[in-house]
């Protein structure tokens, strides 16, 4: 069996949360509980794991962190360091209540703290270049990753990124096509040019993250019934794909860039 992603959450997670926005633009970091040294090599995975996506913005929500010192603040400035040299840059907040002022105060100007995350998105939002999205709801039916890929070929167009369009549309094709077979709820498509990149996120209703399967013997009868080879494509055709929680369910989202020549990943 093929080894699994490394940008796969686990919502579980004792001291982090993760959740990411419908188009995957821009993920909320929520961290709880008293702050110790053990937390800043978990917080630091998690950020590589955000950024693999090329988010737009990412939000750190400290509403819940207990930490009197504050002996973390070294850890949110290597988080905003972390972001700006990025490729694209991503956008960086802190969601600070004012009942800890200390944390904020030696955070200095470095450190981009709003009271709440709602004034977070927005001070992200203000800064989001328009134009650079393109959105599609479709329903769980057959016909819906033929749609999907249209919708790909004419952002490729728009945005002459046409080396891009055939693992593009790829990767469109498997990821609606996962939603439709295995979640049956109404997906969100969306896609954003970020740099030289193309992001493509897929988000349905079921909060089951996707797993690479062992390739399933074709049936008797049914030559074209594969099973197991979706996420393989993705692999095989995106520079890195994952998943995250959402509200209500999940996000697939993949990043396709121009490899030059090189062979797709097996």
């Amino acid at each position: 069996m093929q080894e699994q992603p490394p940008y796969l959450f686990d919502p579980g997670d004792e001291h982090i949360s993760v959740i990411a926005d419908p188009d995957g633009a821009v993920i909320d970091v929520a961290v709880r509980g008293v702050w110790a040294a053990s937390l800043n090599p978990v917080v630091s995975r998690t950020l590589r794991k955000c950024l693999a996506g090329n988010p737009a913005g990412i939000v750190f929500d400290l509403s819940g962190i207990e930490d009197p010192e504050p002996a973390s603040v070294p850890t949110w400035l290597g988080a905003v360091r972390a972001t700006a040299v990025a490729e694209p840059a991503a956008r960086f907040a802190v969601c600070l209540p004012p009942g800890s002022p200390r944390l904020g105060r030696e955070g200095g100007d470095d450190l981009p703290i709003h009271t709440t995350l709602a004034e977070a998105h927005a001070a992200l939002a203000q800064q989001q270049s328009p134009g650079e999205f393109v959105r599609l709801s479709l329903p769980p039916a057959a016909s819906s990753p033929g749609v999907a890929r249209d919708l790909i070929g004419g952002a490729c167009q728009d945005w002459d990124m046409s080396t891009l369009l055939l693992p593009a549309r790829a990767v469109m094709s498997e990821l609606v096509t996962n939603a439709v077979e295995h979640a049956g709820t109404r997906i969100d498509v969306a896609v954003s040019r970020r740099g030289t990149t193309l992001h493509i996120a897929v988000r349905d209703r079921d909060p089951r993250l996707p797993r690479v399967l062992d390739l399933a013997p074709v049936r008797a009868g049914l030559p074209l019934d594969e099973r197991g080879r979706g996420l393989r494509v993705v692999h095989a055709d995106s520079t890195a794909w994952g998943a995250l929680p959402t509200a209500d369910g999940k996000l697939v989202w993949a990043t396709v860039r121009d490899r030059a020549g090189q062979p797709r990943r097996w």
